[in-house]
């Protein structure tokens, strides 16, 4: 099957859409039919074919290539939601509500106004989605996030120093733990293991696995071992190398590789 990738709000991460027997080329501006309704995006990937088995959700359709006319309600509805968001604010400020608003956005087709927020606890917004309803006349939706889906949406640079891998291409946030930290011998200093969200870095998890697996048989740090010039007390291991250094009284450091 035949997709192209399309990205929305300038951020790095692709969705994918049938091109729908249209030419479409880099950098071409396009609207979709996404689940939210039509929404204009700009095309990053060209025509590639991708084998049916891999597809895991639906593929929906490029509508049409963009026009003058298409770039400019895109750009109204930029400005008219920057404007929502600001109204929401005040609404939410005059209600006392304990909430933040994080952004707004609507549909291509202003079918839907969209709010993200934030909120230690769960809120009931039924009046503030009435008065924004009888304002902008069209489907209030209003969202709770978490800090970790706060960062998707805004963007920024990871201590790697590359765009967050949430904002390119992660679809779901899976459970990290300290224990991963732990298991890749990560010093346990929040600036270190903690992405700008203030959560652990979602990259823990990637060689989380081959980790755990290398780490089978290994002695821990402070542990009793037998080493081939007798007995000794492990200093540090590598997990990587499967190997351990051992303080051995009388002769000093004895490394240590341990066989597959």
């Amino acid at each position: 099957m035949k997709v192209v990738g399309v990205n929305f709000k300038n951020k790095g991460r692709i969705y994918y859409f049938s091109p729908n027997d249209l030419e479409i080329n880099n950098e071409d501006y396009v609207v979709v039919e996404t689940e939210r309704g039509l929404q204009y995006g700009k095309v990053k990937n060209n025509a590639i074919n991708i084998d049916n088995a891999k597809i895991i959700a639906n593929i929906k359709p490029v509508v049409r290539i963009a026009s003058d006319k298409d770039h400019d309600q895109y750009q109204k509805n930029l400005k008219d939601a920057s404007r929502a968001l600001i109204r929401c604010r005040k609404i939410v400020e005059k209600q006392k509500l304990n909430m933040y608003i994080v952004d707004a956005s609507y549909t291509f087709d202003r079918d839907q106004l969209l709010f993200h927020f934030l909120s230690d606890n769960r809120v009931d917004f039924r009046s503030l989605a009435k008065e924004l309803a009888s304002i902008y006349k069209t489907r209030i939706e209003l969202r709770q996030i978490g800090v970790r889906d706060k960062a998707k949406e805004i963007g920024g640079l990871g201590i790697c120093g590359l765009e967050l891998c949430c904002s390119r291409f992660l679809n779901d946030f899976d459970s990290v733990s300290i224990n991963m930290a732990k298991n890749q011998n990560i010093a346990l200093n929040p600036s270190k293991i903690n992405g700008i969200c203030g959560r652990l870095l979602c990259c823990l998890k990637y060689e989380d696995e081959c980790y755990v697996e290398n780490r089978k048989g290994m002695p821990k740090v402070g542990a009793k071992v037998s080493t081939p010039k007798g007995e000794g007390i492990v200093k540090s291991i590598d997990i990587l190398k499967r190997s351990y250094v051992a303080e051995v009284k009388n002769i000093g450091d004895v490394e240590v590789v341990l066989n597959d």
